[in-house]
């Protein structure tokens, strides 16, 4: 590592914390805070951090993943579950179906092809759960639509992934470059599983060192040393590292009696690594996009907007949630970042000749819901009494 890498890491920091107590004193999160000012050191406006040196700091954004997808695990207790049945898988089916549906169908409307309607529109269906959680941790937000958003957002990640390979199934079929439907839905569900088996695996794994590791800092290095294999391990095997962290704190959660315990001590060492992960994802954020995406943009953007709230509420509706879930959990699924792009990038190998546009209409929407989802998810909260205080 450089002298200048540690100084662009400083500087990281250093504009993170500043512009997070910015952000707290007019009332917004700390993470849209971090987010402005990655976007003003990064390229698109003062240039302190080149998109090489951003190139070469994935393994933070890995590292907070791990880590708040371990946190998320440790919201799925069996109690949770036994209590509220079915309604969080039910929510996560219904808010991902009804946003593909929103926009494939505006698409179509507007005169572009099934296809890329198809391979765009899905896109729509992901959630990234990083900026609902910190807004979460924040606030110390409590109550049913945590809750329930909680569950959902860790959900989605699935949700998404067979929505999208369902779309791009029928895209190519369309097309005529598929051979095999089952073999076109046979990836996801391979990635989703291969995902849930291992991390369960490493949970119940991380379980027996445990009994003899008692002091914070040992169990520290577990925790960072598991969530490692972890990602290591999704990496290696192509799985998806939210699912397999989550189902390792899953594990740990129903099977511990010290996760309690374990969280306290990832809280006290993550506010680092989540500032440089978010300041880092506003320094990837380009201001060039916004004049490129056009009515294709503007109808992504709006109607998976619709498409979530509207779904969110049916489905919790339909699951005989309360009158709070029902109303406010929809706001709060509006952030989108490290899922869609990947799935941008598929999107453009299933039709290649619209694959700058899908991208640039991915980084726009990415860069529009990542700046102005955490405040919709406090006032969400707020309204719905969940948090309390400015």
């Amino acid at each position: 590592m450089t002298l200048n890498t540690l100084i662009d890491l400083a500087i990281m920091i250093f504009a993170g914390m500043f512009c997070g107590r910015m952000a707290k004193h007019i009332r917004l999160p700390n993470v849209t805070g971090y987010l402005v000012a990655g976007l003003l050191i990064g390229p698109s406006v003062l240039g302190l951090l080149s998109d090489d040196f951003l190139g070469t700091i994935g393994i933070v954004s890995d590292v907070a993943l791990g880590f708040i997808a371990f946190s998320i695990g440790n919201e799925f207790k069996l109690s949770y579950f036994k209590r509220v049945g079915a309604a969080p898988i039910v929510i996560a089916c219904f808010e991902s179906l009804f946003a593909v549906l929103f926009v494939v169908l505006g698409l179509i409307i507007s005169g572009q092809s099934v296809a890329f309607s198809l391979v765009l529109g899905a896109i729509a269906a992901a959630t990234a759960p990083a900026a609902t959680i910190m807004v979460i941790k924040q606030y110390r937000a409590k109550g049913p639509v945590t809750e329930s958003l909680l569950s959902v957002v860790a959900i989605d990640d699935a949700t998404a992934l067979i929505l999208f390979s369902l779309a791009v199934a029928v895209a190519q079929a369309i097309a005529g470059t598929s051979s095999s439907f089952g073999a076109s839905l046979l990836v996801p569900l391979k990635e989703i599983g291969g995902a849930l088996v291992a991390g369960a695996a490493l949970g119940f794994i991380f379980l027996l060192p445990l009994r003899f590791f008692k002091k914070a800092g040992n169990r520290l290095s577990l925790i960072v040393g598991f969530i490692f294999a972890g990602l290591g391990i999704s990496q290696w095997l192509g799985l998806s590292n939210l699912l397999l962290c989550m189902a390792m704190g899953a594990v740990l959660a129903n099977f511990s009696s010290d996760i309690d315990k374990l969280m306290d001590i990832c809280d006290s060492v993550t506010p680092p690594i989540f500032m440089l992960f978010f300041v880092a994802s506003g320094a990837d954020l380009k201001l060039s996009v916004l004049p490129t995406v056009g009515v294709i943009g503007i109808i992504y953007i709006v109607l998976r907007v619709i498409g979530k709230m509207v779904g969110a509420g049916f489905g919790a509706a339909v699951s005989k949630c309360g009158k709070t879930v029902r109303k406010f959990l929809g706001p709060c699924l509006l952030p989108q970042a490290g899922v869609a792009i990947g799935l941008s990038l598929a999107a453009g190998e299933v039709v290649p000749e619209h694959a700058p546009q899908i991208r640039a209409v991915i980084l726009c929407g990415t860069l529009i819901y990542e700046l102005i989802g955490p405040a919709v998810t406090k006032l969400s909260l707020k309204k719905a009494g969940e948090i309390s205080g400015k």
